[in-house]
């Protein structure tokens, strides 16, 4: 559908470092399935700065390949993150992994990735 621009997009990555960072205390997520949440948020943050997009600070990932990327971890999320961290059928980090890698799926479905992004 490609209705998020860049910048948007961009910002929407930051709502998502946010919510990977205070999903531990909203979730009750404990021990290294929060260090994982807390992971993620580092890894996203480094991706959104390191994105040659409006919200980039040092520009050197391609736009396109940073779509890429949100692919797999959207995927990720969804089919192996729940197995990968044992974690049972409605159990919070299910739940939350579950809910995170489809809403950057839709992200990834709304957004336009192979735009020129203006600095």
């Amino acid at each position: 559908m490609n209705l998020l621009n860049a910048r948007l997009h961009g910002f929407l990555d930051l709502v998502t470092v946010a919510v990977f960072l205070l999903a531990p205390f909203f979730f009750g997520l404990g021990g290294y399935v929060a260090a994982v949440a807390w992971g993620l948020a580092v890894v996203h943050l480094l991706m959104t700065l390191f994105t040659r997009f409006p919200l980039g600070i040092v520009k050197v990932i391609p736009f396109p390949i940073h779509g890429v990327v949100e692919l797999v971890v959207g995927v990720v999320l969804v089919l192996a993150m729940p197995r990968l961290l044992r974690a049972s059928l409605g159990s919070p980090a299910r739940t939350f992994f579950i809910g995170a890698g489809v809403a950057i799926l839709v992200v990834w479905v709304l957004t336009r990735y192979r735009e020129s992004p203006r600095p």
